[in-house]
């Protein structure tokens, strides 16, 4: 294998913030999506803290009308030799 995939949290924060924008919603409009009780989740998946988990991920992609991998930023990160 010449490299194992990674996710660029960074970057899919950047792509959650760039799909959220373009559909034109709010962090609030997406905190009453997923019905969480504060926006921290969100906020932490925009800066790269945090992963959406798989299902939440199936949902952002339904709400921005795009494929999981056009959420997900994904690397390939070289093997040690």
């Amino acid at each position: 294998m010449k490299g194992i995939p990674v996710i660029n949290m960074a970057r899919t924060g950047q792509n959650i913030v760039s799909l959220r924008k373009k559909r034109g919603l709010s962090v609030k409009d997406l905190q009453e999506i997923f019905g969480f009780a504060t926006p921290q989740a969100i906020y932490k998946w925009q800066h790269g803290t945090a992963m959406p988990t798989v299902d939440n991920l199936v949902v952002l992609a339904a709400v921005f009308q795009v494929a999981i991998e056009d959420i997900l930023a994904v690397e390939k990160k070289r093997e040690k030799t």
